[in-house]
């Protein structure tokens, strides 16, 4: 029997299901507040008769009972703007009673906070009166652009540069002669940059002294001043108790025992979690803004173009696949010169979600981030000087040059989709990994077997970059007897990959924390504080031959007509990007100074100790090596216990 009672809803069909719900109270309100009918009808006729179909026409009742929602709705509408400024005004008010009762109460431990947010104001109030004053002062300075006065602006300051740059050697390396054989490298190695320019006549030298300055600057204020030097310091702790974070996500995943033994199970998750933070920060928009600044910055001052100097200072946090996605819509119009800039800022710096890794293995966090910060003005002039701008650049400004926010529709997804994609890159490097080592290990067992053919033990891989590298690392100002360590990670650096590398590094810092001899019969165990800091800076960078397949394969599929020219400068990219790194050491060898208070040997000899330390062994070493009565009979007992020395017996 059928039901003919009449139904007061429609039956909803797959094809509705499929699409999606509709919600019919929203589109109702829609359609009255604009004046149609609930149906979607256009004429007033046909209204009626949809209406009446259905029962009585409701129209005017619908409008009756609506018709507060719909003032609501207009007043918010209408008022928007004014309800958005009172919602930040009671979030800035919120925020600043916060800064003071955090200050109030200990002004030491809110000191970081307090910082951070006079740079956020500083930057704000220069945006608005940019805005606001911006015309005027522009107007204000027109008179003061003359040729003649700008010429002699010019030569004036690069006077004043030079005679602060000589009167700087002068006093400052009166104490410390090392740091002008690191001056010296970075002549040797800007001369032999020089001497491989693709057009020498056509170098800009604005460029290239404006780059080096702005690392010499950015170096002196990380290492010389007490504020940089402490600020770094900080930023690199706070990244490093970030990172270990890490740990409850793994260690939920793979137990507790493997994450503290098992290097895959330590070191890799670390790229996950640093790759999902970098993709929510980029999706909130606060790496954009940063990278910004920093092009900003480096453009206005070196003359380079938006596209190129976006993509140098996006390789500061990303890697050199990823920084080119920055201007992927501008690659296929951008000159020689540009596009030989974007690979050599992807060779001479590191990738974000890798300096976390590299942290992870002690080495000094503060010396990586000064190194990839720094290398970015650096790999813009000398890029500028193997390969100078010899044709038309179509964007010599910002103007219509973006920034992408990636596809992500919301902050999860983000999350998600920037720990899905570290996987290829965890993948990658541990298959990296796996091949480099074995085939290291296979190389040094060919060579040792050919070696002893001839009468030569020994000969490693390592032996012969410590032979062939060994003048290379001398002119980035690291003492003689720790350049054939340096060489070997050079080596490793330059023929495998960085990651090798800084393993490499990390044990011989750890051999020296924990106060190991410092020679076991001909072999160096490890190799001096300055020695690790400026071969930490030599490692930052992606230019071994290993990434070339990566370079190019990225960039070709961003712009696949652009692949004979990728294919045409990648080893001058390469080579320029090896230059980067190594002059990025000499500045901070002409730059270091020992830090920290000296220790006081007699006392710590004359404590009982547990363990050896790197102050352990330098105390042991110089009361070995003392003739006067300092040092008492308990604390050479002390030293003994751990060092062997002719006095022991």
């Amino acid at each position: 029997m059928e039901d003919n009672t009449p139904r007061g809803r429609e039956s909803i069909s797959l094809t509705s299901v499929a699409n999606g719900l509709d919600n019919r109270g929203a589109d109702l309100l829609e359609s009255l507040e604009e004046g149609r009918d609930p149906a979607g009808n256009s004429s007033p006729s046909e209204v009626g008769d949809s209406w009446s179909k259905a029962g009585p026409e409701p129209s005017s009742g619908w409008r009756r009972r609506l018709q507060p929602a719909l003032r609501v709705r207009h007043f918010c509408r209408e008022h928007a703007q004014l309800f958005r400024w009172i919602c930040i005004g009671l979030l800035c008010t919120a925020y600043t009673a916060f800064l003071l009762a955090a200050c109030i109460l200990n002004f030491q431990r809110a000191l970081a906070l307090f910082v951070l947010t006079c740079v956020v104001l500083v930057f704000l109030a220069h945006s608005l009166l940019k805005r606001l004053l911006g015309p005027k002062l522009l107007r204000c300075v027109k008179p003061l652009g003359h040729p003649c006065l700008k010429l002699w602006f010019k030569r004036g300051l690069a006077l004043a540069a030079f005679l602060g740059l000589v009167l700087w050697l002068a006093l400052d390396t009166s104490q410390r002669p090392e740091q002008l054989v690191s001056f010296g490298g970075i002549c040797v190695f800007v001369g032999f940059l020089f001497a491989v320019s693709k057009h020498h006549r056509a170098v800009s030298w604005r460029a290239v002294f404006w780059g080096l300055g702005l690392q010499f600057v950015l170096g002196l204020v990380v290492i010389r001043t007490e504020p940089g030097f402490i600020a770094f310091q900080w930023l690199g702790d706070q990244i490093q108790i970030f990172l270990s974070y890490t740990e409850s996500g793994s260690s939920f995943v793979f137990g507790e025992a493997l994450v503290k033994d098992v290097f895959a199970f330590q070191v890799l998750p670390i790229i996950v979690f640093f790759s999902c933070a970098m993709s929510v920060l980029y999706y909130v928009g606060l790496m954009q803004w940063v990278i910004m600044k920093i092009s900003w910055l480096m453009q206005i001052t070196m003359g380079t173009t938006a596209t190129e100097t976006l993509s140098v200072a996006g390789n500061i946090f990303v890697s050199q696949t990823e920084a080119p996605l920055l201007i992927r819509p501008y690659l296929a119009d951008m000159t020689l010169s540009e596009i030989h800039v974007v690979m050599t800022g992807g060779y001479a710096t590191i990738a974000g979600s890798l300096l976390g890794a590299y942290i992870s293995f002690g080495i000094d966090a503060a010396s990586l981030i000064a190194a990839s910060v720094m290398a970015a003005p650096c790999a813009l002039a000398l890029s500028k000087l193997v390969y100078p701008e010899v044709e038309e650049s179509k964007f010599r400004s910002e103007e219509g040059v973006k920034l992408t926010y990636g596809d992500a529709q919301n902050l999860l997804e983000a999350a998600s989709s920037g720990a899905a994609l570290s996987v290829k890159v965890v993948t990658n490097i541990a298959a990296n990994l796996i091949a480099f080592l074995a085939v290291l290990d296979f190389i040094n067992a060919a060579l040792s077997w050919l070696g002893n053919m001839v009468d030569i033990q020994g000969l490693s891989f390592q032996l012969i970059c410590s032979y062939i590298l060994r003048p290379v690392a001398f002119l980035m100002g690291v003492a003689w007897e720790d350049c054939s360590v340096v060489a070997e990670l050079l080596g490793m650096k330059l023929f495998l990959n960085e990651f090798v590398a800084y393993q490499g590094l990390s044990e011989y810092k750890q051999r020296r924390l924990a106060g190991t001899e410092e020679w076991v019969g001909s072999k160096k165990q490890w190799i001096s504080v300055r020695a690790e800091i400026l071969t930490t800076f030599a490692l930052c960078g992606f230019a071994n031959f290993s990434s070339i397949g990566i370079m190019l394969g990225g960039l070709t599929s961003m712009a696949p007509q652009r692949k004979s020219d990728f294919s045409q400068i990648v080893l001058r990219a390469l080579c320029t990007g090896a230059c980067v790194s190594l002059v990025n050491a000499c500045v901070a060898g002409i730059l270091y100074m020992p830090r920290g208070p000296a220790v006081d040997c007699v006392s710590l000899l004359n404590t009982t100790l547990n363990s050896s330390s790197f102050e352990v062994y330098q105390c042991c070493h110089q009361a070995f090596q003392s003739t006067g009565p300092e040092f008492s009979l308990e604390a050479l007992d002390n030293c003994c216990r751990f060092y062997n020395h002719t006095i022991c017996a």
